[in-house]
């Protein structure tokens, strides 16, 4: 069976949500977040996306591009999926070249990728030159064992992300600040408010009405950003502090908060991520009740 590696097409949305959500149920994806990520990409991280195609049928696919955000120039990514009942017939093996060639072409010099942590993804990581590096949880908690709502700390005000809709630029800089901390092997520095708007603020997947803001003498001091599938399932994007607020319980405070208005509105489970040694975020999911149900580890490959 002749296995075709191609670009991503506007019609292979569906397609490519499928298999993503296939191989990794616990990452959220439609077929509108897709076509959303590739049409307001920055042009800087030359994203394009391919697929691997069998007899009509996409059985697989990867996320390739550059962090066009990180201080590090040449930093690409290539985060390859093959739908489950489809593995073993090569199509990964095809991606991976593919993307690194992909990715060589536009001036990388590294190539990052998540992997499962089972033997046979991270051996097949392995054999193709990629070294482990950290490694992150997945979390999932039942919304109906959710622990009771806690009061909002003294002085704290908690707002959502859907108060500032007339001006959003203090949750950008708040977002700002708390991604240049967040752990990570790339950095990014946000610059560009447009931009954040754009694939961020307007995202198909945000939720601003679940996305809590802790608000301290007027101003945005810690978050929680929500993404939702409007049906059933909650996913924490990030949770951050700003540096002058942290030790105060506000992570906290920000995600009892969220987590209790989307159990409100109908959603019955929640999702999340946590680096294996963020103990201080692990501490607070534990509390929640979240329990790990994946973990992945980061590999890179030096390029050229």
């Amino acid at each position: 069976m002749t296995t075709v590696v191609r670009p991503f097409r506007p019609e292979d949305a569906e397609h490519f949500a499928r298999v993503r959500q296939a191989a990794v149920p616990f990452l959220l994806a439609t077929a509108g977040s897709v076509a959303f990520d590739v049409s307001h990409a920055h042009p800087d991280a030359h994203y394009h996306p391919l697929v691997a195609e069998q007899h009509g049928e996409i059985i697989g696919t990867v996320q390739v591009g550059v962090a066009h955000e990180s201080p590090t120039p040449g930093q690409g990514f290539a985060n390859v999926y093959v739908h489950p009942e489809r593995r073993g017939r090569g199509a990964g093996t095809l991606l991976v070249r593919a993307a690194e060639e992909q990715l060589a072409r536009v001036g990388a010099t590294a190539v990052y990728t998540w992997v499962l942590d089972e033997p046979e993804n991270r051996a097949f990581a392995e054999r193709r030159g990629y070294r482990p590096r950290r490694s992150a949880h997945f979390l999932r908690l039942d919304l109906d064992a959710l622990p009771p709502r806690l009061p909002a700390p003294e002085g704290v005000e908690l707002r959502t992300a859907a108060d500032f809709e007339d001006d959003p630029r203090p949750v950008f800089a708040l977002d700002a600040e708390c991604t240049e901390d967040e752990p990570g092997d790339i950095g990014a520095n946000f610059s560009d408010y447009e931009q954040w708007l754009r694939d961020t603020w307007h995202h198909p997947l945000m939720d601003r009405k679940l996305t809590t803001i802790a608000v301290v003498d007027g101003r945005p001091v810690a978050f929680t950003a929500a993404r939702t599938d409007g049906k059933s399932r909650y996913v924490t994007a990030m949770t951050g502090t700003v540096r002058s607020h942290r030790g105060r319980g506000l992570a906290k405070a920000v995600k009892n908060d969220s987590l209790h208005r989307a159990r409100a509105a109908g959603f019955t489970e929640a999702f999340t991520g946590n680096d294996t040694d963020n103990a201080p975020m692990l501490a607070v999911n534990t509390w929640f009740g979240y329990a790990v149900c994946a973990t992945e580890v980061r590999h890179v490959r030096d390029l050229g």
